[in-house]
């Protein structure tokens, strides 16, 4: 895994915007209508090369495949294991709860995609990884087409699956636990064992706690956490630390997020997990403050801060400078070679779902970039 050593690098947390003909596809696909596999990938593979191309037009260093092929982050994975079954009630956060015409206007809006959220009903077990298959080859041959630096693939942690798919078959959370780890295991080492980074997507560790856990106490959660930590080191038992990244968040919406749990709650154990790289939200106004949480929360030695720069649900484009102000924030804690840039969250979390404009996504990215191009002159001393 590059890190920082001369200049900040740049990356994002993975899901884009995907283009319309990619939408439906994934739609039709995970409503079980027969699709023609043919076009599916043709369209795919254009869509993960465009997705490529114009990262690294807007000056991603790290690059990912867009999660062009996924039609959300944590669901995916009923394609891919046995054990899933039907369809589950999406649970809501505790904060838009609160406020049931905002959260019903929200859904109003198409903020709730219709995919299957399934309910796991029999054994977990690898069902079939054919289409990660495809998804390394497109992503490998489009970041050598577009001379980008490095490339990473999402993949869903085992205690996302768990917030996202109810348990109706195993004794015990832990259980649950422990079967997907298993599971997911053979997805994991794939990637990794590919040449490109893994990153998993852990928003368990902190938008669980207001979502399909807000009616367990702090403590509750904190064991969970704890349980959730356990079962994906154990997952990664053959994957190098350094070829691994981990995103935790609060969740991507926009709500009040007056419920989110405090940083110095979540991150004592969130360093815990195995991978090198930690990303997580700092430029939204519920954690932008968070940096100085560093300073007492010891960061280990082997690892590396990927904190958000640029927000992923709202349509202002950040200033340069601004970018730059919070990556010399990070720097000043933890190291300048430490800090990589990145974002909040994916700015396509649920395939053709999405608060900000794509457009402005790439403006953003390019942001990003500029900032980040800034914070090195400032903080090496470059021209």
């Amino acid at each position: 895994m590059k890190t920082s050593t001369d200049r900040i690098l740049t990356t994002h947390v993975g899901s884009l915007p995907r283009p319309q003909d990619v939408v439906d596809l994934l739609f039709a696909q995970d409503r079980g209508e027969a699709v023609d596999m043919k076009l599916f990938d043709t369209v795919m593979t254009r869509g993960v090369n465009d997705a490529v191309k114009k990262q690294v037009q807007s000056g991603v260093d790290i690059v990912s495949d867009g999660e062009t092929s996924k039609i959300s982050y944590a669901t995916y994975i009923r394609h891919r294991l046995t054990g899933f079954e039907g369809d589950s009630a999406r649970p809501t956060p505790q904060d838009l709860d609160d406020f049931p015409e905002y959260r019903d206007r929200l859904v109003a809006a198409g903020h709730s995609a219709t995919y299957k959220r399934p309910v796991c009903k029999g054994p977990i077990q690898v069902k079939d990884l054919s289409a990660l298959k495809k998804d390394i080859e497109n992503l490998k041959t489009s970041a050598a087409a577009n001379n980008a630096g490095e490339a990473f693939m999402n993949s869903v942690s085992p205690g996302t699956i768990a917030v996202f798919q109810p348990n109706e078959y195993y004794p015990s959370h832990e259980a649950y636990l422990g079967a997907l780890a298993d599971a997911m295991r053979d997805e994991y080492e794939m990637i990794a064992n590919s040449g490109l980074l893994l990153q998993l997507d852990c928003p368990d560790l902190a938008m669980g706690r207001h979502s399909r856990f807000k009616k367990l106490s702090d403590e509750e959660f904190l064991r969970n956490a704890e349980m959730q930590v356990e079962a994906l080191n154990h997952a990664l038992k053959n994957v190098p630390a350094d070829r691994v990244r981990l995103h935790v968040c609060w969740g991507n919406y926009e709500g009040s997020h007056v419920h989110d749990m405090d940083c110095r709650k979540i991150f004592p154990i969130a360093i815990k997990v195995k991978p090198m790289a930690l990303l997580v939200e700092a430029s939204n106004p519920r954690h932008e403050h968070e940096y100085q949480a560093w300073k007492d929360i010891k960061l280990p030695d082997d690892k590396v801060l990927v904190p958000g720069v640029i927000a992923s649900s709202s349509n202002y484009v950040e200033h340069p400078e601004v970018v730059a102000m919070r990556l010399i924030n990070f720097a000043n804690v933890v190291g300048k070679e430490r800090v990589i840039a990145g974002t909040d969250c994916g700015f396509g979390t649920f395939a053709g779902f999405g608060a900000v404009y794509p457009e402005f996504c790439w403006m953003k990215m390019k942001s990003m970039a500029e900032g980040a191009a800034i914070a090195t002159k400032k903080l090496w001393g470059k021209n």
